[in-house]
């Protein structure tokens, strides 16, 4: 085994952990928990096995395994990114909806 290839075994692990640990916390639900597992196992497979992702490179067109490695995850970050996105967007409409209140409040309570 690489040098890299245990670096990457090493990190999935640590982030292994660090996902259930936010589970334990409650800071992450049931399904993204589900999620960040498999995709941390995923890693930490093709990491050991890097032929697997040749084999699927092979089979939805793409020249190198790596090249499906890079596609895979420039989409998973995109989604990723998507879904931070809408979260601040909600954050934002629910502090703009609680400042209004508290003005209101406050202006009702001069009165």
């Amino acid at each position: 085994m690489d040098v890299i290839q245990i670096l990457i075994v090493v990190f999935a692990l640590f982030a292994l952990s660090r996902t259930v640990w936010q589970f334990k916390k409650g800071t992450l639900s049931f399904v993204w928990l589900f999620f960040w597992i498999l995709f941390w196992l995923g890693v930490g497979f093709v990491a050991v096995l890097p032929q697997t992702a040749d084999m699927v490179a092979r089979v939805v067109g793409v020249g190198r395994g790596a090249d499906v490695v890079i596609y895979v995850s420039l989409l998973a970050l995109f989604y990723l990114i998507f879904r931070v996105y809408i979260k601040i967007e909600q954050v934002e409409r629910e502090v703009t909806g609680l400042v209004r209140k508290l003005a209101l409040d406050e202006l009702e309570e001069k009165k």
